[in-house]
């Protein structure tokens, strides 16, 4: 029987390190949308529709396969904060973030395509973390944003690497605030009527071991 294939449609190294260290096979097809939204949408609808567009968008290519996208943003006081546009915008975001406690809402869309590349299947949902962050000075300010972490991240850090630092704790999912959801990637795929263990290198989950 052939298996569906998975697909991960975004250029983003962390969402491809996430599904890497989960032991899946996945081929990565980043996706090509305009990611302008054309009018105000909250958090969480904004990244369901961002995360749809970009599964649609690869789908459209990919036969028989079952395809992630995903987007993410940052908010603090009801204002949403993408990546940054250059390092003025991000030593911004960072002196409004430092010593505060903010969301970072993570769309995750599924899309099913059949044999015949038509898409079978759509589903989608967000998840949101609460990150707290300690004090930056000014000074460490200047040297995170010289490092160049924060200059493709949404709100201007990454908490997989040197942005850590500054995170004193979180409530919720940590890979959330990565970039992608895990415990709602299993939730997502098992609601589809899949296993995600059935994608990962060690094969499907049919019972091999038991006595």
């Amino acid at each position: 029987m052939i298996k569906r294939a998975l697909v991960l449609a975004s250029a983003s190294p962390r969402r491809r390190e996430v599904l890497s260290g989960l032991g899946l096979s996945f081929e990565v097809i980043p996706s090509t949308i305009d990611e302008q939204i054309s009018r105000p949408l909250p958090p969480g609808e904004m990244v369901e529709q961002l995360a749809l567009r970009k599964a649609e968008d690869v789908a459209r290519s990919c036969k028989y396969s079952l395809v992630i996208g995903a987007d993410t943003v940052v908010v603090l006081d009801g204002k949403v904060l993408g990546k940054p546009a250059d390092r003025r915008e991000a030593y911004a975001m960072l002196e409004r973030l430092q010593g505060r406690t903010h969301q970072v809402y993570s769309g995750l869309a599924l899309v099913e395509t059949d044999r015949d590349g038509q898409i079978s299947r759509r589903s989608v949902r967000h998840r949101i973390t609460r990150v707290h962050m300690r004090p930056m000075s000014p000074d460490e300010i200047e040297w995170y944003i010289y490092t160049n972490e924060p200059m493709d991240k949404a709100g201007s850090y990454g908490i997989q690497g040197l942005g850590s630092f500054w995170v004193t704790g979180i409530d919720g999912c940590y890979t959330n605030v990565v970039g992608l959801s895990v415990p709602l990637l299993y939730e997502m795929v098992r609601d589809m009527g899949y296993s995600l263990i059935d994608f990962t290198k060690f094969g499907p989950s049919d019972g091999r071991t038991r006595r």
